[in-house]
């Protein structure tokens, strides 16, 4: 009876021990991928935030050519 007793203690134990990797996988695995969802939404935020600066230093080049054009424009 002892055992027995032992044996299905044992094989508790390994399992509770198994499970406990498992999760721990999983997790290490969640948190990995939770990772590389940052990196890959700050890189789309840095190229956003790159076009924006690209547009906004094209609007600016377009206003100080049409501001020269004016002042040209005044002096004939």
């Amino acid at each position: 009876m002892k055992k027995l007793v032992l044996l299905l203690i044992s094989i508790f134990t390994l399992s509770l021990y198994s499970c406990r990797e498992t999760t721990q996988e999983k997790t290490e695995d969640a948190v990995e991928a939770i990772g590389k969802d940052i990196e890959d939404n700050v890189n789309k935020a840095g190229d956003k935030v790159k076009e924006g600066a690209k547009k906004v230093e094209e609007g600016a080049e377009k206003v100080e050519r049409e501001i020269d054009k004016e002042i040209h424009e005044d002096d004939n």
